[in-house]
């Protein structure tokens, strides 16, 4: 398929994402008596990405995140030369995503920017943890989202099931890592929510959801081909 074709399916797919994940945190999250909490948040992001892997996982793999294609390339199941195109969409879909959700969220009266789920460390971190803490996070939380993403998708993987252990396993790191940094492991959806956030406190602290990601990434792509690769059987000599 033409890689215009898989980059718009790419777009469409981060958007998705975008909205329908930092949109559960900004619309639904506190919500009065009835708002879906962390718990609900870390589903809606993980239903994202199950929902999209269904749906467009046979036109573009459903990346989704640079971070994801990036590892892919590393672990030689993505060309490299269609990094660009496939980030490119991924960034514009995000940014897509959030301006779809600000234009909805401030149709609200009284309604504040805020945060608008924008990852940040520091002073800006749901839980006040520090830089390093947060880089951690991010590449550890990464690192173990591409390793379920690899081997969920091997070959010699139970087939079919792979949208199902990525979409639970995206839950699970958002469970563990909104405390930390509102959870990114995934440039794109930082980048979107960024160039929203009030007081444009965000943007200076978008370069480590880029990097930590990135090297998590790395990373995952470097050790699952590493660890799941069988060892070369000798043919018999003949004599």
């Amino acid at each position: 398929m033409p890689v215009g074709k898989r980059a718009l399916a790419e777009l469409f797919g981060t958007f998705w994402l975008v909205f329908g994940g930092c949109g559960s945190a900004v619309l639904a999250a506190a919500f009065p008596q009835v708002g879906i909490g962390l718990l609900g948040v870390s589903l809606a992001f993980g239903l994202t990405v199950l929902t999209m892997a269904y749906s467009i996982g046979h036109i573009s793999g459903c990346h989704l995140n640079p971070a994801v294609t990036i590892g892919l390339i590393v672990g030689r199941r993505f060309p490299a030369k269609e990094a660009a195109p496939y980030i490119a969409a991924q960034v514009l879909g995000a940014i897509l995503g959030a301006g779809v959700l600000y234009v909805i969220a401030s149709g609200k009266a009284g309604f504040q920017v805020s945060g608008f789920a924008a990852n940040g460390f520091g002073e800006h971190s749901p839980g006040g943890y520090t830089l390093l803490a947060c880089a951690v996070a991010e590449a550890v939380l990464t690192f173990a989202f591409l390793m379920i993403i690899l081997g969920s998708t091997d070959p010699r993987a139970p087939a079919g099931f792979a949208p199902i252990a990525i979409g639970l396993g995206l839950t699970l790191i958002h469970l563990i890592g909104i405390p930390v940094t509102n959870l990114s492991v995934n440039p794109a959806r930082s980048t979107g929510p960024a160039l929203f956030a009030s007081g444009g406190w965000a943007l200076p602290q978008l370069w480590l959801f880029w990097l930590a990601p990135i090297v998590g990434a790395i990373a995952a792509g470097v050790v699952y081909p590493a660890m799941a690769s069988e060892p070369e059987t000798k043919s018999p000599k003949r004599a």
